[in-house]
C-alpha cells in the first residue's frame, strides 16, 4: 500500500501540466512574426511561430513523462495524452497554415474534430481500463488518497461481495466516462459555433484562426471542465452510496479524513 501512495499522482495537476499548459502555449505563442509584419502589425517577442511553439509545447509533457518514468519506471498516461494533444494541435496548425497568411479550407471542422478527439479517447480509455489492474477510475477517483481501500476491500472479501463490488466499480466507471463523452460533444459544438463565420481566404485568416483557437481554449475551461468536475462529484457520491449499501460501512469508515 505504501508503494501505491508514492506513485499516486494528482490527476488534475497531471492534466494541467501535460495538456492545458501546452495547449495554451500553442494558442498564444504560435503567431508567426512574418505574417504579423505582412499584416502591418508589430511582432511581439512571444510570437514564436507554429513550429517553435509546437516544440516548446512538447517540452512539458515529454519532460514530465521522462521524469515520471525515471521516478517510477512506469509510463505516464497523461503525458501520452498531452503529447498526442500537442502534436494534433500543432500539426493541424502547420498543415492548415499557408505562407500568405490564409489557411486551408475546412479549418473549423478539422479543429472541432481535433478538440472532440481528446476527451473522446479519454472516455473510451476509462471504460476499456475498467477490467484492468490500472483502472483509470482508480487514478481519478477511487484511490487511497480519498478512500480507505484496505478497510473496504477487507469487508468485501470477508463477506464474499466481489461480484457486487466489481459491478459497482464498472457502473461508476461508465458514469464517469460519460462526462468525457459529453465534453467531446461540447467541444465539437463550441468549435463549430466559433468557426461558423470564419473566412479561410482572408489575408489575416491565420491570425483570426489563432484568435479563435485561443477563445476555444478559454471557453473550454468553463463549458468543458464544469461538466467534467460536476460528473466527478456525482460519480463520487454514487460510488460512496453504493459502497455503503454493499458493505454496511459508514461515510467515516469509507472515506479517509480530510
Amino acid at each position: 500500500m505504501a508503494e501505491t501512495k508514492t506513485t499516486q499522482e494528482n490527476p488534475l495537476a497531471n492534466i494541467f501540466i501535460n495538456v492545458l499548459i501546452p495547449v495554451l502555449v500553442l494558442s498564444y505563442l504560435s503567431k508567426d512574426p512574418a505574417v504579423q509584419e505582412h499584416l502591418g502589425k508589430v511582432a511581439k517577442p512571444w510570437h514564436l511561430g507554429p513550429m517553435k511553439s509546437l516544440i516548446l509545447a512538447l517540452v512539458l509533457p515529454l519532460g514530465y513523462g521522462i521524469w515520471f518514468f525515471l521516478k517510477t519506471r512506469k509510463g505516464n498516461f497523461f503525458s501520452a495524452i498531452g503529447l498526442i494533444s500537442v502534436l494534433l494541435t500543432g500539426g493541424l496548425t502547420l498543415y492548415l497554415w499557408n505562407k500568405d497568411g490564409t489557411v486551408k479550407p475546412g479549418a473549423g471542422m478539422l479543429y472541432g474534430l481535433k478538440e472532440a478527439s481528446i476527451p473522446l479517447v479519454l472516455g473510451i480509455a476509462i471504460i476499456l481500463s475498467a477490467r484492468t489492474p490500472n483502472s483509470l477510475l482508480r487514478t481519478f477517483l477511487y484511490n487511497d488518497t480519498i478512500f480507505d481501500l484496505p478497510k473496504i476491500e477487507k469487508c468485501i472479501e470477508e463477506n464474499s461481495l466481489q461480484a457486487g463490488y466489481q459491478s459497482l466499480l464498472f457502473k461508476s466507471t461508465c458514469l464517469f466516462a460519460t462526462s468525457f463523452l459529453i465534453s467531446a460533444i461540447i467541444n465539437l459544438g463550441l468549435s463549430w459555433f466559433l468557426f461558423r463565420s470564419f473566412d479561410h481566404t482572408a489575408s489575416d485568416a491565420l491570425e483570426v484562426y489563432n484568435g479563435i483557437v485561443a477563445k476555444i481554449t478559454g471557453w473550454s475551461f468553463a463549458v468543458v471542465m464544469i461538466p467534467v468536475v460536476g460528473f466527478m462529484f456525482f460519480t463520487l457520491q454514487r460510488l460512496v452510496a453504493g459502497l455503503k449499501k454493499l458493505t454496511g460501512l459508514t461515510d467515516e469508515e469509507i472515506m479517509l479524513p480530510r
